[in-house]
């Protein structure tokens, strides 16, 4: 009987251990089971979006206040054409902003960040950010370097 509660305690630490771990992972990659609120789209054309991948973040002065939804490519003008969600409680982002590609740590993960503008008119859902950076491609920088371009 002694044994049969041994195992039966340890299997149930078991299940809390894998638990936490799952937990865990989905915190880092930052996934969760819960949905955020309501949200509008706006698009921003990039000539390289890097690595940039969805459900990477968008923020500003250094707050998410989104999620980039799709990175595809547009045929007509051959640039990534970037589709990012912004939380509807943000909803006065000047028109001349920039969305800026950049990288979290030297080779961590891209995101958007969206340097405000100064225009009084805001964007509105579907706009089309008018000013963009694209990502700083690192292998291409010491590529140049090294060549001496």
């Amino acid at each position: 009987m002694g044994q049969r509660t041994t195992e039966v305690t340890v299997g149930l630490f078991m299940l809390a251990g894998f638990a936490a771990l799952v937990f865990l992972a989905l915190q880092v990659s930052g996934l969760s089971a819960a949905q955020s609120g309501p949200t509008y789209t706006l698009y921003a054309n990039f000539n390289d979006a890097g690595s940039l991948a969805p459900r990477a973040k968008v923020s500003m002065a250094g707050v998410t206040i989104g999620r980039v939804r799709d990175v595809a490519l547009d045929t007509k003008t051959f640039q990534a054409r970037v589709a990012v969600e912004i939380d509807q409680t943000v909803d006065n982002i000047p028109a001349d902003s920039a969305a800026v590609i950049r990288t979290s740590g030297l080779l961590g993960e891209q995101y958007i960040d969206i340097s405000v503008g100064g225009d009084t008119e805001s964007l509105k859902p579907g706009d089309t950010f008018y000013s963009t950076q694209s990502a700083m491609n690192l292998e291409r920088l010491i590529s140049n370097f090294a060549t001496g371009k």
